[in-house]
Formats: C-alpha cells, structure tokens, sequence
C-alpha cells in the first residue's frame, strides 16, 4: 500500500479541461505531480506556464497515470469515447463534475475494464477557495477498481481534504437540495437586483456572500446541478409548492386582518 502511494503521487495527471476549476486543480497538485492539460481554448499559454502545466493533446494527456475530466457534464460523453482508446492499463480517472450518476454511468460503460475509475464532487470552487482548500469537502464515489482508497489517503493527507466516500445516487440526492437550492435561490435573487447593501443583517450579509460564492459560475455549472442531477426536479418542485402555499397563507392572512379593519371602522 506505501509503496503503491509513493508511486501515485510522483507520476502524471492530465487534466481535460483548462478552465477555472482545472486551472485550480492544477494550483493545488502541481507540486506532487507532473501535470498535463488538454483545452479547446486558443491561447492558455501564459496561465500554463504560470502553474508549472505543460500543454499536451487530449491523446497525450489520456496517456497520463491519472486523468481529470474537468469539463461540463454535458460534453462528459464526447471527452469519455474519446480518450477511452488511449488510457493505458492500471490508470485512474477522475471526473469533478457537480452530479455524478450520470457521470458514472458514462465512465462505466465507455473506459476500457483496465482502467480505475472515482466519480469525485469537490464542494467548493474556485470563488470558495480563494483562501486555500484545506479543510474544504470533497465526495468520492468509487465506481471500479482500488485505486479510490489511494485517492482518499492522497487528498486527505496531502491536500487537507475532508473525504466523504459515498455513492453517486446518494450524492445526488443530497445535492440536489444542497446546490440546487443555493443556485436556484440565487439566480431569482440576482434576477430581483439590485440587492440592498446599507441597511443589512447580518443573515442578510451571509445569504449575499453565499450568493457570491456562485454567480460567477458558468452556465454550464447551473445547468448540469438543475437537469442533469436526476432529483433536482422534484426538490425544485417541493420548493416552489411550499412556497407558493405560504404565499397564498400570507396573502389570505393579510385579506383577514384588512376585513376586520373595515368591520372595526
């Protein structure tokens, strides 16, 4: 086990995908690995050679001992068939993709059997990490093979991770109430704007700072937490219905209390 540790942390990660997360993921392991990327984007030159990331191919990065799929959930099955031919045996794959069922599902089916697979969620991102990750949640689902236990030890230890191992369906479950309220709730706030900024709570400060945390996320990132996650629907119902009630029990009780006014007169 010691000797199979040592070995995964000195060799290479390629990450699919040089956006904002993958150019977090890069902060962070960049001194335990050799780390490669592959981005569509057409000029990622200066931000690579900043964090010590080599640009490679998608052929050459799928090559890579571990391989991040740091892409939309919505291309998951395009990045998957394409760098399933070249992932080489005992490698890992890793997805950080906010819902997982999906995710797993595709992996599953389309990476060849010689390869590791973890579906991953870090819980956090790069707005909520601007002071560093340690201590911040990760979850884990081990889809296929070992390697998921080696994972946990290396972001536990190394990165000061809090590991919580789960399944893909239970990680749905759970988030489509914890991100897909906080996304929705913020997206019909920001909608409301402006928000007020002088005569605030201190609970009021809290709702705008979690607001912060993820309005600057992509589209694709609100997009995948409300229709890819396959509970999301039905929490969202959930909300809307009981927020619709109270609606309706605020507004009769204010109908109430305006009839006894005009009898009282």
């Amino acid at each position: 086990m010691n000797s199979e540790k040592l070995r995964l942390t000195k060799k290479s990660v390629g990450i699919v995908g040089f956006g904002a997360f993958g150019m977090l993921i890069a902060r962070h392991i960049g001194s335990h690995f050799d780390v490669f990327a592959y981005d569509t984007a057409p000029d990622l030159t200066a931000q690579a050679a900043e964090l010590g990331v080599t640009l490679a191919s998608l052929e050459a990065v799928a090559q890579c001992d571990v391989i991040v799929l740091a892409t939309p959930v919505s291309r998951c099955a395009e990045i998957v068939t394409s760098i399933a031919p070249f992932c080489r045996p005992g490698a890992l794959v890793v997805d950080v993709g906010s819902v997982k069922v999906r995710p797993a599902e595709v992996m599953a089916r389309h990476l060849p059997g010689h390869v590791h697979i973890v579906a991953t969620h870090p819980l956090f991102g790069p707005e909520s990490s601007r002071n560093g990750i340690k201590g911040l949640k990760i979850a884990i689902c081990p889809i296929r093979g070992f390697r998921h236990r080696l994972l946990a030890a290396f972001l536990r230890t190394r990165l000061g991770l809090q590991v919580i191992e789960t399944t893909p369906q239970e990680h749905d479950r759970e988030a489509a109430t914890v991100q897909g309220l906080t996304h929705l709730i913020a997206k019909v706030l920001l909608d409301m704007g402006p928000l007020p900024t002088r005569m605030t709570t201190k609970s009021f400060d809290l709702l705008v700072e979690a607001i912060s945390m993820v309005q600057n996320d992509a589209p694709e990132v609100f997009d995948a937490i409300e229709k890819a996650n396959p509970y999301a629907a039905d929490v969202r119902r959930r909300f809307f219905r009981r927020a619709a009630e109270l609606n309706l029990e605020l507004e009769n009780d204010g109908a109430s209390q305006h009839d006894t006014l005009l009898n009282q007169l």
